[in-house]
């Protein structure tokens, strides 16, 4: 993919892959050590310090993210970006795709220095430095995750799940097997990318869920106008007596014209066709002669055909349903509640370093 192609496809990611080296191409021209930068220049530059981060600097949550430390690691974490981001931002927008890389780095950041905190509180640790793009990243990951798992598409693909749990499980591992890289980062990332990917799932296959009942819908308003609609009426058919009793009528003149010419010859066939006319009349006759009740029975099925006439048989369809706004909002709403979990993490953290320094003064 070419970089106006990515540009269209993925801007933020554009954007943040641009930030990546333009910051870092900034350190080389101020006289930072391409690959191995002092921890000076790096907490000059925004890197993620206990001391200064949990005290009066929580920029430096944000801030890191943008920063690396040394080239490979810029290699390795620009290339992460552009696979994951192309990927994940046309998903879930590019609104939501910066909101979830900088809540997963501040996620990161804020569970390396708690991890620090505890060790240092317990007499195993120590402050340490952290830089990289990696915790968002991981958060990125953990998002499209969750996605495959949903099977979310992306331009009617669907995501591998196999391939991203492979490719989560090298980081993690990675991450645990070579020192000095940033595991609790990873791990806060990774968490907070599958709350708010969570969010982003379930909101979606409710929406989902409502587009498919409209497309039902549309597709019955389709079909039925082209129904045929069938009406009865005993105003419009010619009645049964009168359609046919003529005929049988006819029939029966014809024949008293052939008995009377032929009655002395055959007085046998007279008989039999005076039987016949008997036959011919009891068939021609109304529902007053019949029986009471199925004279009611006739009348009662031709008020029903009569009534009939009068309704459209098509089925009206049902009014096209509208998914509730709380779907569409659900991410950004627990976004902002991460954030302000963050927001009372930070707090609690700070206020335990103050409490330490205090008494230790």
């Amino acid at each position: 993919m070419t970089i106006q192609q990515l540009l269209k496809t993925a801007p933020i990611t554009t954007l943040l892959l641009a930030s990546f080296i333009g910051l870092f191409i900034m350190q080389i021209l101020t006289g930072v050590d391409a690959n191995n930068p002092s921890t000076e220049a790096l907490l000059n530059w925004g890197a993620n310090a206990l001391p200064y981060t949990m005290q009066d600097q929580p920029w430096r949550l944000v801030s890191s993210a943008f920063l690396h430390i040394g080239l490979m690691h810029l290699l390795f974490n620009g290339f992460a970006m552009y696979f994951f981001g192309q990927i994940a931002e046309p998903m879930f927008g590019s609104a939501k795709f910066l909101a979830l890389f900088l809540l997963a780095a501040i996620g990161g950041n804020l569970l390396n220095n708690y991890v620090t905190w505890q060790d240092i509180i317990a007499g195993t640790g120590q402050p340490g430095i952290s830089a990289g793009a990696s915790g968002g990243i991981m958060g990125i990951g953990a998002a499209l995750l969750i996605a495959a798992l949903f099977k979310i598409s992306v331009n009617g693909m669907v995501l591998n799940l196999k391939s991203l749990i492979f490719i989560m499980g090298i980081n993690l591992v990675y991450g645990f097997a070579v020192p000095g890289i940033d595991n609790a980062g990873h791990i806060g990332g990774a968490i907070t990318g599958l709350i708010i990917a969570l969010a982003f799932a379930i909101g979606y296959r409710q929406r989902l869920a409502v587009a498919l009942q409209n497309a039902a819908i549309q597709q019955q308003r389709h079909i039925n106008p082209y129904q045929t609609n069938y009406s009865y009426s005993t105003h419009d058919n010619t009645p049964y007596n009168h359609q046919y009793s003529d005929p049988y009528n006819d029939q029966h003149d014809n024949q008293a014209h052939y008995n009377a010419n032929s009655i002395d010859q055959s007085p046998h066939l007279g008989a039999n066709s005076t039987e016949q006319d008997t036959a011919f009349n009891d068939h021609d006759m109304n529902t007053s002669d019949m029986h009471p009740d199925t004279a009611n029975s006739v009348t009662d099925i031709h008020s029903s055909l009569d009534n009939s006439a009068a309704h459209n048989s098509s089925i009206e369809p049902k009014a096209l349903k509208k998914a509730s706004f709380i779907w569409q909002l659900l991410p950004w709403i627990v976004m902002l509640l991460i954030s302000i979990g963050f927001v009372w993490w930070w707090q609690d953290i700070h206020q335990q370093i103050l409490q330490v320094l205090k008494a230790i003064e």
